[in-house]
């Protein structure tokens, strides 16, 4: 399996995984020792990361997915009683994911991946 293979198979496990911890019972939301706001930055820097690696070429249309995603999922949170969706929530995570999103472009640029 190449390198983007794989990657695009873990950008879209990342992204799915972060549909059902944002969408899903608070039960279902991954904890650790960091603060809330930094797991949330820290979960969306990685997704962004890890899709602008695997798409190259394509990190205009990717930014749209990551980023829509994100500000799409954060109000979505009302249909689950154990969750709220706040716009500072929303604001971390689209932060955390353009940072991600640059990181890989700027790694692709310096690696000449595309």
């Amino acid at each position: 399996m190449t390198t983007t293979i794989a990657l695009r198979i873990l950008a879209w496990l990342l992204l799915g995984a972060l549909v059902v911890v944002t969408i899903g019972p608070i039960q279902w939301r991954p904890i650790s020792p960091l603060p809330t706001q930094v797991e949330r930055a820290l979960a969306l820097m990685i997704i962004g990361f890890v899709f602008a690696l695997a798409y190259p070429r394509r990190i205009l249309l990717i930014a749209i997915l990551v980023l829509g995603t994100t500000a799409i999922l954060e109000p979505l949170q009302v249909f689950e009683p154990s969750r709220h969706g706040r716009l500072i929530d929303a604001l971390v995570k689209l932060a955390g994911a353009c940072l991600g999103l640059l990181t890989g472009y700027l790694a692709n640029r310096l690696w000449r991946r595309d």
